[in-house]
C-alpha cells in the first residue's frame, strides 16, 4: 500500500516520544524511516508497527557522530517521497555545568544543535521545491527556563526555538509547515541517560510520553508554531511572544539608554 502523505524520517524512534511519533504517522498514512542507534529496538518498534500497512525502514546512526548525521541528510536531500522530517533525537544534562563532563556536553550540543540544523538543512531545499512539507522539532520547556537544570542544555533547546521562529519566516507561502514543540518533564528513557530516572521526579509534572505527543500533534493541526503541551492557557505564550517583539525597536540605536547615565 502506497503512502497517502508520503515518507516521515522521525530521529530517536527508536524508545519515548519518537516512537509514539512513528506510530501516530503511521496511522496519518505517511510511509516511515526511523532512525536510532539500536538497531534492535528499531526493529522493535517497525514490527509493532506493521500491522499500520505502511512501509517501515530503519537506519541506525549515531546522530553525535558527522558522518552519520552526513549519511540520514544524504537521504534526506536526495529521496523525493520524504515529506515530514520529526527532528527528535535529543539529549539532556541535569549535572550542574560545573559538575557536568565537558565531553558528555559536547556531544548533547552536537546532537541537540548542530544534528538538528544538518537535517533540516538536508531536508527543506526539497521541501520548497516540491512545496511540500513538514518539519517537526523537538525543543523543551527548558528553553524558556535557564535556571533549570544545567544551562548548555538549555542553551541548546533555546537554539531549537529560535531556529525553528526564524525558519517560520524563510518558508512562509512555500508549501512548508514548521513547529517546534516545547515538552515538559515526558515519561522517557532520556532522564535516566541524563542521570536522574524519571522516577524521581514529582509525578505532577510528569507527562507521559503518549499524551505529550497527542497534544503535539493537536497543535500541528491548529497550525501552531510553537506548540507546549502543558500549558494551560495559550494567551500566556501569547503575552510571552507580544513582550519578545516589544523589545524590538529598542534592541539596537545609535545611542545608549538615557537610563546609563552616559554623555554622548
Amino acid at each position: 500500500m502506497s503512502a497517502l502523505k508520503g515518507t516521515a524520517l522521525i530521529t530517536g524512534a527508536s524508545t519515548g516520544i519518537g516512537a509514539v511519533y512513528a506510530d501516530r504517522f503511521a496511522k496519518r498514512g505517511y510511509d516511515l524511516i526511523l532512525v536510532a542507534r539500536s538497531e534492535e529496538k528499531l526493529a522493535e518498534v517497525a514490527a509493532r508497527l506493521k500491522s499500520t500497512g505502511r512501509r517501515i525502514e530503519t537506519i541506525s546512526a549515531d546522530l553525535t557522530k558527522k558522518e552519520d548525521v552526513q549519511r540520514v541528510a544524504e537521504r534526506l536531500s536526495t529521496d523525493p517521497t520524504i515529506t515530514a522530517l520529526v527532528n527528535n533525537a535529543g539529549a539532556a544534562s541535569v549535572a550542574k555545568l560545573l559538575d557536568a563532563k565537558i565531553d558528555d556536553l559536547e556531544d548533547m550540543i552536537y546532537l541537540n544543535v548542530i544534528a538538528l540544523t544538518r537535517l533540516a538543512h538536508a531536508a527543506l531545499p526539497g521541501f520548497v521545491a516540491r512545496k511540500n512539507g513538514l518539519l517537526i522539532n523537538i525543543a523543551s520547556v527548558v528553553a524558556l527556563a535557564p535556571e533549570l537544570l544545567n544551562g548548555s542544555y538549555s542553551g541548546s533547546k533555546a537554539y531549537v526555538v529560535n531556529f525553528t521562529q526564524a525558519l517560520k519566516n524563510e518558508v512562509e507561502g512555500k508549501g512548508v509547515t514548521v513547529q517546534a514543540v516545547l515538552p515538559g518533564a515526558t515519561a522517557t528513557p532520556l532522564w535516566e541517560k541524563a542521570g536522574r530516572p524519571v522516577e524521581h521526579l514529582p509525578s505532577e509534572i510528569v507527562m507521559t510520553a503518549e499524551d505529550m505527543v497527542n497534544a503535539a500533534l493537536a497543535g500541528l493541526d491548529r497550525h501552531e508554531l510553537i506548540t507546549i503541551p502543558s500549558l494551560p492557557d495559550v494567551a500566556d505564550w501569547e503575552k510571552y511572544e507580544a513582550a519578545r517583539k516589544a523589545l524590538g525597536p529598542n534592541l539596537s540605536r545609535q545611542k545608549p539608554a538615557a537610563r546609563y547615565g552616559i554623555q554622548c
